[in-house]
């Protein structure tokens, strides 16, 4: 299996990986596709491939985080055909009408959407987003470092490994995990619950190493932390990677994600768009992309093929019993995500 890269991944690094770099515009040509992805989340050999097969020519950029994706199409600036953004981001940018309507005419292999990933939260008619990839957060941990259970986030807040512990420099998922800690939804929008949840966190900081992103990865293959919380993908590559590393959700359940395909309302190439959406779908292409990024699938069809291996993989298929108890980000009241953030700046200040 062919993991997903993402070993001391700086910027300079995955922009060196971008074809066209700069403000993603490019002159309208039923020739062109201006596609928009997270760094490194996708096999780039499915471009060539869809560029030999179909004539149109792909301009490819990379972005960090759902958050600088949403303030550069807002920002009117770009005009790209294709995007990859996160559930909650989607559904907000659907409510603020920055998404174009799909027409699923256009993308016969939608057939091979297992059933389960239709209608969703975000997207409940299924008029704006395809779904591209699925997984989990959870705690990768050093099995030669930690000597007891890891099957409650309590495990985090431990005093017994002060100093090795690392949780993510995000304020949704952060936050999440310490509401999910004290048994509340990781969505909740009540005040006291939110305080109780900045309580902890200010507890558990004289614990933390750091706050991190992709350089606590590198710190987990190299026995340099305890404990951290990763995603699902990743902690399958990093586990091929360190025989010591073991990933656990916790019994009191953790954040279900779904990235997905999108238009954006400016896209000038909307059914060559369509045709790399359902491109993505074959489940040959499928299977070439989950073998390379690691995280796993939501097409059936392409699901099926895999490798036995990679389907009973528990940290990429966890059984229904975890995902029951696990939640989608959903996105908030801008009134609720301001008590988010000041939490985050106490927290991260004091």
């Amino acid at each position: 299996m062919k993991f997903k890269k993402i070993f001391s991944l700086t910027t300079a690094v995955a922009m060196s990986t971008i074809l066209l770099t700069g403000c993603g515009a490019s002159k309208s040509s039923s020739e062109v596709l201006n596609i928009y992805n997270v760094g490194d989340y996708i096999d780039e050999s499915l471009i060539d491939k869809f560029e030999e097969e179909t004539g149109i020519k792909v301009v490819y950029e990379t972005y960090d985080t759902n958050e600088a994706m949403y303030q550069k199409l807002k920002g009117g600036s770009t005009n790209y055909d294709l995007i990859f953004p996160s559930d909650y981001m989607a559904e907000k940018m659907i409510k603020e009408g920055m998404l174009e309507e799909i027409d699923y005419n256009n993308i016969p292999n939608i057939k091979n959407i297992d059933e389960k990933f239709k209608n969703p939260v975000y997207d409940k008619e299924d008029k704006y987003t395809v779904p591209y990839m699925w997984g989990t957060f959870g705690i990768l941990y050093n099995k030669s470092m930690v000597d007891d259970p890891v099957d409650s986030w309590d495990i985090m807040w431990n005093d017994k490994y002060e100093g090795q512990i690392q949780m993510l420099d995000s304020v949704r998922d952060t936050m999440g995990i310490a509401l999910k800690k004290l048994g509340y939804s990781l969505n909740s929008t009540n005040k006291e619950e939110i305080k109780k949840a900045e309580e902890e966190l200010k507890k558990q900081k004289p614990l933390i190493q750091a706050y991190v992103n992709d350089d606590g990865k590198d710190r987990l293959l190299n026995d340099e932390a305890a404990m951290g919380i990763v995603y699902s993908g990743d902690a399958v590559t990093l586990m091929a990677e360190n025989e010591n590393l073991e990933y656990a959700i916790p019994k009191e359940g953790t954040n279900k994600w779904v990235d997905v395909m999108a238009i954006p309302k400016t896209a000038e190439n909307k059914k060559e768009a369509e045709e790399f959406i359902n491109f993505m779908l074959d489940p040959e292409n499928a299977k070439i992309n989950v073998d390379y990024i690691g995280y796993s699938t939501p097409n059936k069809a392409a699901y099926e093929i895999l490798d036995e291996e990679v389907k009973n993989n528990e940290v990429a298929y966890p059984s229904d019993e975890i995902l029951n108890k696990s939640e989608s980000f959903i996105d908030l009241p801008a009134d609720t995500l301001q008590l988010y953030d000041e939490a985050w700046t106490r927290i991260k200040s004091e």
